[in-house]
């Protein structure tokens, strides 16, 4: 495989970051997982020397929903190339006060609103159990913190994010109650992807960009399209120095848990898996049934 092939850092990019400026080495990768065709071409190269491979989410041009990206896929094909880490970058609504819109928020907790996703690999062939306590890379995010205080970016280290199902907003009853829960923001994307993740075991994290204050505050205009584009344009270009920052700091051997977290998950007997099913999981679970 080519070094491009073999890029240790995935960036996966949301609404409004199509597309990564000023890599070098660029090739455009098809990929043919068990679970289809990811969102677009994965792009690989060399972003300041780092070999990365970058995946717009939704698709170039925004082609997918929140409920149909094709998140198995996405994930599963980035596992193929090499990725050890993941960053996500999003587009959230504010919950509190004092996460303002453009601020950037890294967290820590989820709460899964979903409902419509397909959000593990392993169907009814084998059977896998990930901790989740802690469904973001701690390494990784605090690496993202670090990076924005040097860019004197706005951020709010840890907090919750509510995902939502989408591809509606919120009403604003939902909006109440997801702050009466100490949330601090919401969105459409987190999940499942940093569900598949870890049971690829990818380290994740969330840049994760405030476009707006959902629908609770009363003293702002509830949340549309307009509102929130025209705020993620804004962000964009800080969301592009923020991963030149960033990412040059992801290299090195991972000590995380993330690393090795079906070690002790697969429930499934080896001697009633498949060849198959072998086969079909081999990116994800080859160091331990092969």
């Amino acid at each position: 495989m080519t070094t491009n092939e073999r890029a240790r850092i995935g960036v996966i990019g949301g609404s409004g970051l199509y597309e990564m400026d000023g890599m070098s080495n660029v090739e455009s990768v098809e990929v043919d997982t068990p679970f289809g065709k990811p969102s677009d071409a994965i792009v690989t190269g060399e972003l300041d020397g780092v070999p990365v491979a970058f995946l717009p989410r939704h698709g170039r041009g925004h082609r997918f929903n929140p409920s149909h990206i094709p998140a198995r896929a996405n994930i599963y094909a980035l596992k193929t190339l090499g990725v050890e880490r993941i960053i996500s970058v999003s587009a959230v609504g504010s919950l509190k006060e004092e996460f303002s819109p453009l601020d950037l928020v890294v967290p820590s907790q989820l709460i899964d609103r979903t409902r419509l996703r397909e959000n593990t690999f392993f169907e009814s062939d084998l059977v896998v159990h990930v901790a989740m306590a802690d469904p973001f890379c701690a390494h990784t995010s605090h690496q993202v913190q670090e990076a924005a205080q040097l860019l004197d970016i706005t951020t709010h280290p840890g907090g919750t994010m509510v995902v939502m199902e989408g591809p509606a907003f919120s009403t604003r009853a939902e909006s109440f109650m997801y702050r009466s829960w100490g949330a601090d923001i919401i969105g459409m994307t987190a999940l499942p992807e940093a569900k598949l993740a870890r049971e690829a075991e990818i380290c994740y994290a969330t840049m994760a960009w405030i476009t707006d204050y959902d629908c609770w505050h009363q003293g702002t205009e509830s949340v549309t399209v307009d509102m929130v584009i025209a705020n993620l344009q804004k962000n964009v270009a800080t969301s592009k120095a923020l991963l030149q920052q960033v990412l040059p700091t992801l290299g090195g051997q991972r000590t995380c848990p993330c690393e090795s977290a079906l070690r002790d998950a697969i429930i499934t007997r080896k001697e009633d898996i498949s060849e198959d099913v072998r086969k079909k999981y081999s990116p994800i679970t080859g160091r331990y049934l092969n």
